[in-house]
This record gives C-alpha cells, sequence and structure tokens, in this order.
C-alpha cells in the first residue's frame, strides 16, 4: 500500500455513504495520531485497537452522525505520496472559513491547523476535514 492515509480517509468516507457506524482499517501510529485530531475535534467518537481477521493489528473506528446524516461532509488528501505540501504557520489553510480543519504533521507531532498556528509550527499539511 502507497498511501496509507488517504486508504483510512477513503475507508472512512465509504463506511460513511452506506451508514455504517465502525469500520477496521489496519492499525500503524500515524494513522492513531489522525484519528487523535479526528476525535479531539469531534468528527468521530472514537477508536480503539484490535486484532483483525488476519490476525494483524487493527484500528477499529466508531463513526459519528448526526440525524441520520454523517458529521463528516468531506475529507480531502492534501500531500498525497507523490506530491508532499509543505508549508509554513503563515501558510496553513484555513478550511471552509475556519468551520474545518487542517490535519499536520508537524516536529511537535500530528495537530490540527489551529493547534499549529498557536504552536506557532508548520509542517506537511496531510488532509482537510469538513
Amino acid at each position: 500500500m502507497n498511501d496509507p492515509i488517504g486508504d483510512m480517509l477513503t475507508r472512512i468516507r465509504n463506511s460513511q455513504m452506506r451508514g455504517k457506524s465502525t469500520v477496521m482499517t489496519p492499525a500503524s501510529k500515524m494513522r492513531a495520531r489522525v484519528l487523535d485530531v479526528l476525535v479531539d475535534e469531534g468528527y468521530i467518537r472514537g477508536y480503539e485497537t484490535t486484532t483483525g481477521e488476519d490476525g494483524h493489528p487493527a484500528i477499529e473506528i466508531s463513526l459519528k452522525y448526526f440525524d441520520g446524516a454523517p458529521v463528516i461532509r468531506e475529507m480531502k488528501r492534501v500531500s498525497k505520496p507523490g506530491r508532499r505540501v509543505y508549508l509554513g504557520v503563515d501558510d496553513i489553510p484555513s478550511v471552509r472559513q475556519g468551520l474545518g480543519v487542517s490535519i499536520v504533521s508537524t516536529s511537535k507531532g500530528v495537530m490540527s491547523d489551529a493547534s499549529a498556528r498557536s504552536q506557532n509550527v508548520g509542517g506537511e499539511v496531510l488532509c482537510t476535514v469538513f
């Protein structure tokens, strides 16, 4: 798999379109850090590390809905394996006039765009969520 973060985002999008309550994805530290930001921002209920059907570590993500509609309306991968996007703290975009969140991988860890601005660090913009 070339893009594990993109794969996880696609699994979440597909599960929400089908109205599923949970989705499984292979476990990794980077995926867990991105999910931590999604939990902190209120886009998913939570996640837990389990063992998948094949015996490998997996993450079970609990999706969040409001009035039958998914809380996450759109998820886009910004930095891809073929084209990495690194931005300074002044250039980190605000998503939908601040209603969404950009997830940024910085030298101080994976965090939301607001946290990166408050800690005055830039980094690789992984994805945007609205």
